[in-house]
């Protein structure tokens, strides 16, 4: 068995003296991980690091064991982003919930796409944060989970949508939701009108986190008993830093 494909590094752990497992999320081979032998030499530490776009090579005896992984560098995204505590706070989190919330070995195209897309985007340092909650929410729905941000659930008007509620996952305009609001998520503004040209505050962005984050772990993780990767967590804390001292600066 032996296929060749693009792949996204997800993860690299130590196995033995000198190999790796490394976790990829390749275009035709979904989340797939494999042993790469020297893995922990200099060069090869290098090409492994996490958010680096690789050539992949992955051979095995059965189709159900670990196999071997050779990896070839073609972008190297992690070292854009070394220097940038934000940026690669995102690029981290991005790979842990890729990684936790793929099956294995199933293909979902889409998924690398918007990852491919959002490494682009943190080696430009421009619309991460936005992208990173567009990727989520684009990730529950590739794994059947998506929202439906397109009309109000109550009176089915698309105006006014300020609302999502935490059981449907359907929009509510401000004057149904209102009675409620303390219920409700927020849905920030840059999910309706993607093509803003006014960067959204970080408020609005740690709200697009709230949102995605609270299906991620209602129906993603919480069903498997699992709960969002700590990496996650870490972004989340930074962005909701950010957003207080905008906050703070605002007053």
């Amino acid at each position: 068995m032996q296929w060749e494909d693009e792949g996204i590094v997800l993860a690299a752990r130590r196995h033995g003296e000198s190999a790796l497992i490394v976790e990829l999320l390749t275009r035709e081979h979904g989340r797939h991980a494999g042993l790469v032998r020297g893995g922990q030499g200099r060069k090869l530490r290098t090409v492994c690091q996490i958010g680096n776009r690789v050539a992949a090579q992955w051979k095995a005896r059965l189709a159900e064991h670990l196999g071997s992984l050779g990896c070839e560098l073609l972008r190297g995204h992690a070292a854009r982003v070394i220097d940038d505590p934000a940026r690669l706070a995102c690029l981290a989190s991005a790979a842990a919930v890729a990684a936790a919330a793929l099956p294995e070995r199933e293909p979902h195209p889409r998924a690398f796409a918007g990852l491919s897309a959002l490494l682009e985007s943190l080696d430009a340092d421009h619309g991460w944060a936005v992208g990173y909650v567009e990727w989520e929410l684009m990730l529950l729905a590739e794994l059947g989970f998506g929202l439906d941000l397109s009309r109000c659930a109550a009176t089915g008007s698309t105006a006014d949508l300020v609302y999502v509620s935490p059981k449907s996952g359907h929009a509510v305009s401000a004057e149904a939701g209102a009675p409620y609001r303390n219920k409700l998520l927020r849905l920030p503004r840059f999910l309706l009108s993607p093509a803003a040209e006014e960067a959204p505050a970080p408020q609005d962005v740690l709200d697009g986190l709230t949102l995605t984050g609270h299906f991620l772990e209602a129906r993603v993780f919480a069903p498997h008993g699992r709960k969002p990767p700590q990496a996650r967590a870490r972004f989340v804390d930074l962005v909701t830093r950010m957003a207080k001292m905008a906050r703070e600066q605002n007053a």
